[in-house]
């Protein structure tokens, strides 16, 4: 097994930053290297991927990064290691970390009404990312270690998603004067919102979607008297902006765009997800009994979803069967049939169906994740082991795969391995204390010289990680 690549990639010593903000736009004067930014983003990604609200669905995700990398590749830095990812947070709230580490709250997902809208929100994300504004108020702590500067950026995060989580982070970072600094300027964000608009320009997306959105925010602002959404509180919006941007509009053509149908299941599945199972089955019968609302292929979707969750595994299979009529060989959609088909009781047919799916969608981790807990079921550990770590290689840090991993070991016998793989999914959310402890245990175990060596390395580093954490 591999060392942690993220352990390959932190410094933990404390590092000097240089006085001074550049001006906005020169990238060659940011106080950041661009390797210091990314190391900051990923150890607060640590942190994030401890938090409860860290949304850990792999469709929902791999769903954000593919329109996400849709519009990097129009950006100034389109060789950018971003990384788009969900919280479990009905706030209407995105946010943009150092690095490339863009957070899109579930709140968000639900109120956009096209996957244009969404396009607009990320493009304005992106242009702060690669405009290194987040950078620049982390980096005003001079002489701070990155550590330190990671946890300056989560406490940033806390404040734009949470008042109190706000005054709870900045307190333990004995940082409150920073509270004024943890919006975006005036500057910054019609900064972004030109290199925003362009970005979806280029992106073929309609940039009227960008006006739009803003629109209805501030509408929902009325209405709900002085309880402003938080996208309208982090990133604030003046007449100046909402003209400039207008202004721009006016000069494009209107271009009405469908929806990908992955836009439309993904919003199904969280829609689904503030049900009851029994609740959710009402709510997308009506929807396709009265079609006035919605995409009817999704409302199914959602349907044989509910109806799994309820246990109506003939149901189920019923209208699974509608829904591969009107959609063919969409891995959501296959993923769900597999769930359905394991649901009912049929390893042989069902093994076969995700041996066929996986190749047609070898890189859809959600499909992935459920063939190798059947082939674990059904003693088969050696495909599930290798399988799982294939498709590390493309994600190193998912910590679903180093969790099935480590159960693909254990059955195997191979103890030393079955720690190492649960360690690194420890790691990976954040969990140091007991990453360490599997590491330990991973010792006692014995193996190679390469095997122990590497231990002991990732040891070390772990504890280092431990070590340049800031005290509370």
């Amino acid at each position: 097994m591999k060392k942690l690549p993220l352990l390959l990639l932190l410094c933990f010593s404390p590092c000097a930053v240089s006085e001074g903000l550049p001006d906005l736009g020169d990238v060659s004067q940011t106080v950041l290297t661009p390797l210091q930014e990314r190391q900051i983003g990923q150890q607060s990604m640590l942190q994030i991927r401890a938090s409860k609200q860290f949304l850990n669905d792999a469709e929902i995700n791999d769903y954000l990064n593919q329109l996400g990398y849709r519009l990097v590749e129009n950006s100034a830095e389109p060789g950018l290691g971003f990384e788009f990812f969900a919280l479990d947070d009905y706030n209407v709230n995105a946010f943009a970390m150092p690095g490339g580490f863009i957070g899109v709250n579930s709140g968000l997902l639900l109120t956009v009404q096209s996957e244009s809208e969404l396009a607009a929100v990320l493009s304005h994300e992106i242009a702060h990312v690669t405009q290194h504004h987040t950078a620049r108020m982390v980096a005003g702590q001079q002489n701070d270690s990155l550590a330190s500067m990671a946890a300056l950026a989560v406490a940033i995060l806390a404040a734009r998603s949470n008042s109190q989580a706000s005054q709870a982070a900045i307190a333990s970072m004995q940082a409150r004067a920073l509270q004024k600094q943890l919006d975006y300027t005036r500057t910054h964000e019609q900064e972004a919102d030109r290199i925003g608009f362009e970005i979806l320009q280029k992106s073929n997306f309609n940039t009227h979607a960008m006006p739009e959105f803003l629109d209805r925010l501030q509408k929902a602002t009325r209405l709900l008297e002085g309880n402003t959404p938080g996208y309208l509180r982090t990133h604030p919006i003046t007449s100046e902006r909402v003209a400039d941007i207008e202004n721009r509009v006016q000069k494009q053509p209107y271009r009405l765009l469908p929806d990908s149908l992955n836009f439309q299941l993904v919003r199904t599945k969280l829609i689904a997800s503030q049900k009851t199972a029994a609740d959710a089955i009402t709510y997308f019968n009506d929807a396709l009994g009265t079609q006035k609302y919605g995409n009817p292929v999704a409302q199914r979707y959602g349907l044989v979803g509910a109806l799994l969750r309820n246990n109506e595994i003939e149901r189920a299979t019923q209208e699974l069967a509608t829904l591969r009529k009107q959609v063919r060989n969409n891995p959501m959609v296959e993923t769900l049939a597999g769930k359905v088909k394991r649901a009912a009781k049929n390893d042989t047919e069902a093994l076969a169906f995700y041996r066929n799916a996986v190749q047609n969608f070898p890189q859809h981790r959600a499909l992935i994740y459920d063939y190798a807990e059947l082939l674990l079921q059904t003693n088969q550990a050696d495909t599930a082991v290798k399988l799982i770590g294939e498709q590390l290689t493309r994600h190193p840090s998912d910590t679903t795969l180093y969790d099935l991993q480590a159960h693909g070991y254990a059955i195997l016998d191979k103890r030393l391995e079955q720690h190492q793989a649960q360690a690194y999914s420890y790691a990976w959310q954040g969990n140091l204390y007991a990453a360490i402890e599997q590491l330990e245990q991973a010792k006692q175990a014995g193996g190679s010289f390469y095997q122990m060596s590497t231990i002991e390395s990732d040891l070390r580093e772990l504890r280092e990680m431990v070590e340049a954490r800031p005290q509370k």
